[in-house]
């Protein structure tokens, strides 16, 4: 017998009882989460390959597979987070025409007025109209601090994910300096199955991808191009709360003007990326939290908003509508004050429509975000009407002059171009000299009641609802949708009330005209019907009807079709939710199919391996005994 095949079976038997072990690790890891199967590579070795040695133990796994599986991670994990506060959201609106509703609170109201204009005379029933207006306005203040609740509780919870994917990123980082440094096979491959979990796991709270290094470390980063960890070294990241949010609380680039907390990720270098920016995070509970945080919620808040201030200036105010000669439009601002808005639709060269709103003030001219507006894709400016109706004309000019600069500043195509004439209250606003623009209309809302104690002027108007400070003492206030002190719209669903001048004196909700408090049901039936029956135009920024025009429904209508946006949103996000944890589920099956071990096929291995084990067991003895034989001779 050829000293060779002494040596091949002496190979063999090595090479066997290592593959033998690496079958045996992998069986008794069967169980274990994370663990990825291992295999065993040989090589041929000696003349004529005539030999065998141990080859690299590596992880048998679908790199594809694992890559969906981080990817369906962060997308089961962005759903997940959505649906939960959508779900919240519905139930805290009620659902659609129930008694407990918004809706129904509201229809409980107007079902009061109804009897009242039916029973004037009935001191009871005004008492009920005013029970039932108090109970609405406690539910729309109730909604609105429990949407600001909701977002101070993603902002925490922002802040604590945001530590635990910081401190993921770091144990990356440390398991690839420790990769660096090993030379064992079964030791590296533990390692990097502990890597893979902790960025299967990091995944959950962002949208993360990995690329391979040569010296088998990996590096981390976003779907945007952050890198995250290169290596051994980590960025670090930090969230900066602001506990408690209320609706004046916005993201911002400019950290001066930024009043909610940020996500900042400080780079080995020094350098700092604002994760928190839109797009920066794009899945994972990070990314849901943002997107609630700084959109969905304060869109259930603007729909309160305008619900509210809805309420107040459906009963408030008098439509004014302008008269149109030619390619201008005349309207009367008697009456007009701070916070009353007149919209100018404008029809440009090449057919083009865009509304232009001012925006009466007490101050001089100056910006406004549209979207604080009944139009979120016009133009808005303010108008200074401190100097009284003869200024009203050089006013609006002046405002328009200031509109169209900013306009085409910003790059924004057929910038209206318009002006101003009169000499009282009544303005005329039209295309500026040499313009092309037409202004096909104009028309205003005017408050009525010149302030809340004023129970007659303007009959029927009556300012029922009054925007009422929380500071000491409370001061109630006409709404009127002013900017002079910043939005009055926003945050108006947690400070609406009923007028407590109403509290004193319940005959101004009976009172047959300005002057006459003898009583009658016209003025409950004019509020009944304002409510009811009248259009009003609410911003496409509260999200109903639509997202690129104005909405215009009664403020019934509008409230019932808040409850059912919120409903269809939760179904959805239920529906997506549910979609997106099947797919996850589809993941991981496949992820385990080709990573985890299986029993069955592992014996079979064992088997074959014992065979072998038997086959080069079974040379040796027979060179042994050969040998003995001739010892013997």
């Amino acid at each position: 017998m050829s000293l060779n095949a002494l040596s091949t079976a002496t190979a063999g038997l090595a090479a066997t009882q290592a593959a033998i072990n690496v079958v045996s690790q992998n069986v008794a890891n069967a169980g274990t989460a994370g663990y990825v199967k291992r295999t065993l590579s040989t090589v041929a070795t000696g003349t004529n390959n005539s030999g065998v040695a141990t080859g690299a133990i590596t992880r048998s796994f679908d790199a594809a597979a694992l890559k969906q599986l981080r990817l369906e991670t962060s997308g089961a994990a962005y759903t997940s987070t959505k649906a939960g506060i959508a779900s919240q959201l519905d139930a805290l609106f009620g659902a659609p025409g129930s008694a407990a509703a918004l809706d129904g609170t509201l229809n409980t109201f107007t079902q009061s007025l109804q009897e009242l204009s039916a029973n004037p005379t009935s001191a009871a029933a005004r008492t009920t109209v005013l029970s039932n207006a108090s109970a609405l306005a406690s539910q729309i203040n109730g909604a609105a601090n429990a949407v600001q609740n909701l977002r101070t509780g993603v902002e925490a919870q922002l802040g604590t994910d945001t530590r635990s994917a910081s401190t993921l990123l770091s144990s990356v980082a440390s398991l690839n300096a420790k990769i660096q440094n090993t030379t064992d096979a079964a030791s590296l491959a533990d390692l990097q199955d502990q890597r893979d979990q902790v960025i299967n796991t990091l995944s959950g709270y962002m949208d993360v991808q990995t690329v391979d290094q040569r010296d088998g470390t990996v590096s981390v980063l976003t779907r945007s191009g952050v890198t995250l960890v290169d290596r051994g070294s980590a960025a670090v990241l930090t969230f900066d709360g602001h506990g408690s949010l209320n609706p004046n609380s916005t993201y911002s680039s400019d950290p001066t003007q930024r009043t909610v907390g940020t996500i900042t990720a400080t780079l080995p270098g020094g350098g700092q990326i604002d994760l928190g920016a839109p797009g920066a995070i794009r899945s994972g509970s990070l990314a849901a939290g943002i997107e609630l945080r700084d959109q969905i919620l304060p869109q259930a808040q603007r729909q309160l908003d305008d619900l509210a201030g809805g309420l107040a200036s459906a009963l408030t105010d008098k439509a004014v509508t302008g008269t149109v000669t030619g390619s201008s439009a005349t309207i009367d601002l008697t009456g007009i004050k701070a916070g009353n808005s007149v919209t100018i639709p404008v029809t440009a060269a090449d057919g083009s429509v865009r509304n232009v709103t001012l925006i009466a003030s007490n101050a001089a001219t100056a910006a406004v975000d549209p979207s604080q507006t009944d139009d979120a894709s016009g133009l808005a400016q303010t108008f200074n009407i401190s100097g009284g109706p003869a200024t009203y004309a050089n006013a609006i000019s002046t405002a328009l002059a200031a509109l169209s600069s900013r306009a085409t500043a910003a790059g924004i195509k057929n910038a209206p171009n318009l002006t101003a004439t009169g000499t009282g209250a009544t303005v005329t606003i039209g295309p500026a000299a040499a313009g092309t623009d037409k202004v096909s209309g104009a028309s205003a809302g005017i408050t009525q009641p010149t302030s809340p104690s004023d129970l007659t002027t303007g009959y029927p108007q009556l300012a029922l609802f009054t925007d009422v400070s929380a500071a000491p003492p409370p001061t109630p206030r006409l709404f009127t949708g002013s900017f002079d002190s910043g939005s009055q719209l926003t945050g108006f669903a947690q400070r609406i009330s009923v007028n407590p001048a109403l509290s004193g004196d319940t005959t101004a909700l009976t009172a047959s005209s300005a002057t006459d408090k003898s009583a009658s049901g016209g003025r409950a039936q004019a509020i009944f019907t304002a409510l009811t029956s009248a259009q009003q135009t609410f911003s496409s920024s509260s999200g109903i009807g639509g997202v690129s025009a104005p909405y215009r429904a009664s403020v019934v209508g509008f409230a019932q079709d808040v409850i059912a946006s919120q409903g269809a949103a939760a179904s959805n996000a239920a529906a997506l939710d549910d979609t997106q944890q099947t797919a996850l589920s589809t993941a991981q099956s496949r992820f385990s199919a080709g990573a985890g071990v299986n029993i069955d096929q592992e014996m079979s291995n064992l088997i074959a391996l014992q065979t072998a084990y038997g086959a080069n067991a079974r040379v040796l003895t027979a060179a042994r005994d050969m040998l003995n034989q001739l010892l013997q001779i």
